[in-house]
């Protein structure tokens, strides 16, 4: 399905989105196209680094123009990316390995998400207590094609079940709906990231959170990724964008209030028609869940090392999960995944101005 759907994108499309160089002859702006994988209704990437980004001119200081897209899941999104009618997206690590086997000229750049986000949650007085109770049941997940499915998987699996027997899987995406289908019995547990989890939280869901077996602790959750053919022809633009990336999201870890301000004004359907004073405390909350796993898990905003490295050793124990989880089917060579190469000058910015900025700014 996903060679397929990709296929006829390529053939649609047949060019990357926007413009490949440095900016347009006469000095323009390059325009680059960013799909999120997903709708936007939380704080997460689309605040911390996209808004933010936006709203402060750090797109405008690296000569680029921005815009966004959104589609359903990290595989939907790497399909954008290597069709064209996207030029970069923060996708599933795992997603990213299962394409490159594949074949889909896509290629990671830079971390995003370093601390494992995925966790299983179930009603406070349900039996189920790990991962052997899940037999016959029924497990929420975002999207078939988001990385909480292979995430439900491969618990499972750790677990001696077969995915493809013992439990099923269903879509009921974030939020509200997903708390429905919880609160509602549509669904057993689920299968969500520590962010969606705190918004449920703030609007009353109580949860009880399963243990994660060791074979899921280390793992990368999601990269920067653009295609292959960005990658060899659009060097300084994709490292631009990181740049700009990484300063929005150290001015929100700093200050991460500002931030999801910031996330109402470029994103107001966060609010769904509430007020902001209304929101500001508990998705501030939601916002700082998920800059837990987006930055190092050590440290303080002014301590925090170069953004985006990602190990060799990670990369091998997100691979081991990944074939764990059924996305692959062997070993990925790791140079067709992943080229640090980027991260030198995707970092070379004044960390403490940005600091300084976030410390001093104000929401009009």
């Amino acid at each position: 399905m996903f060679v397929g759907a990709l296929a006829a994108a390529l053939v649609l499309t047949g060019c990357n989105s926007g413009d490949s160089g440095t900016g347009g002859a006469d000095g323009s702006p390059a325009k680059l196209t960013f799909a999120i994988a997903s709708a936007v209704i939380g704080p997460k990437e689309e605040v911390a680094a996209y808004a933010v980004a936006q709203e402060l001119g750090y797109y405008a200081e690296e000569n680029l123009t921005v815009e966004t897209i959104n589609t359903d899941g990290s595989v939907a999104a790497l399909q954008a990316v290597a069709s064209g009618s996207a030029n970069v997206t923060a996708a599933d690590s795992g997603s990213v390995l299962g394409a490159v086997e594949k074949n889909v000229p896509v290629k990671a750049v830079g971390g995003l998400v370093q601390n494992w986000p995925w966790v299983m949650a179930v009603k406070p007085d349900s039996p189920i207590a790990g991962g052997a109770d899940l037999r016959g049941k029924k497990i929420g997940v975002i999207s078939l094609a988001s990385g909480s499915a292979p995430y439900a998987r491969a618990y499972v699996r750790a677990a001696g079940l077969d995915p493809e027997k013992d439990v099923e899987l269903l879509p009921v995406g974030v939020g509200a709906p997903a708390a429905t289908a919880l609160n509602g019995g549509q669904v057993d547990a689920l299968a969500l990231y520590t962010q969606a989890y705190a918004v449920m939280e703030s609007t009353g869901t109580q949860l009880k959170y399963l243990t994660n077996p060791d074979s899921l602790t280390g793992i990368r959750s999601l990269s920067w990724a653009v295609s292959a053919r960005s990658f060899d022809e659009s060097t300084d633009v994709n490292t631009r964008f990181l740049r700009a990336s990484y300063k929005a999201m150290l001015f929100s870890a700093k200050n991460p209030e500002a931030a999801m301000r910031i996330g109402y004004k470029v994103f107001p359907q966060i609010l769904g028609g509430q007020s902001a004073e209304s929101r500001i405390e508990a998705d501030t909350k939601s916002l700082v869940a998920w800059l837990k796993t987006a930055t190092p898990a050590t440290g303080t905003p002014e301590e925090f090392p170069d953004w985006g490295a990602i190990s060799d050793q990670e990369w091998n124990k997100t691979m081991a999960y990944t074939k764990e989880a059924g996305q692959i089917t062997g070993d990925v060579d790791l140079g067709e995944v992943w080229d640090p190469s980027l991260l030198s000058g995707a970092n070379e910015f004044d960390k403490a101005a940005v600091l300084q900025q976030a410390g001093s700014y104000t929401a009009n």
